[in-house]
């Protein structure tokens, strides 16, 4: 399936397209390469010409930087969401849970264009929203979670990635001197 029917499917019919999902087979290295990677270029792209004003390489460099560690931080996210799932009665391996956060994160990436208006950014949070009800939607077809598991393990898994968020950025912060970390 392509990356943009792929994209489309998830944003407009979520619930089938976890069903979907969660029979393919898929390993860590392609979901990275094939679709994180490309969709995580958008905000990064988008950074970097809006940063660019701090010069062309400094601005280059932050942007591959940003982009590496949203592609590092989403494979720590299913890392620690495959170990969360015994504690939630839900089975799976890094794989699916690398399913799962990356086919969520998707409109957030989608979105990440928005950050070409800076007054626009802030819509990047709709974004998040959606991103965090796709996450809902597919921890059941995609990890096996029961209903009464969902939210919690939702909600558990929602903090993690805002750690591993505010990490990474205060690790671009120190690099870079500014806080402009926005993939997650």
């Amino acid at each position: 399936m392509s990356i943009q029917t792929r994209a489309v499917a998830i944003l407009t019919k979520p619930a089938d397209e976890w069903r979907t999902i969660a029979a393919e087979s898929a390993t860590v290295e392609g979901l990275l390469r094939d679709y994180a990677a490309p969709l995580a270029a958008i905000p990064a792209i988008a950074q970097f010409i809006a940063f660019v004003r701090f010069t062309i390489v400094r601005g280059f460099v932050y942007a591959v930087v940003s982009w590496i560690m949203t592609l590092v931080s989403a494979w720590i996210a299913a890392v620690v969401i495959e170990a969360l799932a015994p504690t939630f009665q839900s089975k799976g391996n890094t794989e699916q849970a690398l399913k799962l956060v990356v086919y969520s994160m998707t409109p957030i990436w989608i979105a990440g264009v928005l950050n070409l208006v800076p007054a626009l950014a802030v819509l990047v949070l709709v974004a998040a929203l959606y991103a965090v009800y796709l996450f809902y939607l597919g921890l059941t077809p995609v990890l096996g979670t029961p209903s009464d598991k969902l939210i919690p393990y939702m909600v558990v898994s929602v903090v993690v990635i805002i750690v591993i968020s505010i990490v990474l950025s205060a690790i671009l912060t120190a690099i870079f001197g500014i806080s402009a970390y926005r993939a997650f």
